[in-house]
């Protein structure tokens, strides 16, 4: 699944594995509506809903997967959507390596992606105190 020459993951590896790990189910998560036009509100509903996406086993992920899959948030070519769930995967990992990557990729994220990378850093950071 792995990229053996490079510890890397394609796009198209990445939604193979997720949707693999759903196989054993999802997170349990809640949701809620949120009524406003202010855009960051509006990005901030997009993050919470966006944890339908976590597998039940996201906390047994391999570092190996982990650190393949982090390598897609920077690079152009990749989709937002993918990018959304690469950051909701990463935001609940309890590594310190993982929260210099959500760091590094805070710092110059993609435009539509400013609210959603902070958020999933702010929620890295929790799980690592």
């Amino acid at each position: 699944m792995i990229n053996k020459r490079e510890d890397t993951m394609t796009e198209r590896e990445f939604w193979q594995f997720l949707e693999k790990s759903w196989e054993k189910g999802r997170a349990a998560q809640m949701t809620g509506v949120v009524d406003s036009s202010d855009p960051e509100m509006q990005a901030a509903a997009k993050y919470i809903e966006k944890h339908s996406l976590l597998p039940a086993d996201y906390q047994n992920i391999p570092e190996g997967i982990i650190t393949a899959m982090s390598g897609l948030l920077f690079s152009e070519k990749v989709r937002r959507r993918t990018k959304e769930a690469v950051l909701m995967i990463l935001a609940h990992q309890q590594s310190k390596r993982v929260l210099a990557t959500l760091e590094k990729y805070s710092k110059d994220p993609d435009r539509r992606l400013k609210v959603f990378s902070q958020l999933a850093l702010n929620e890295c950071e929790m799980w690592n105190t």
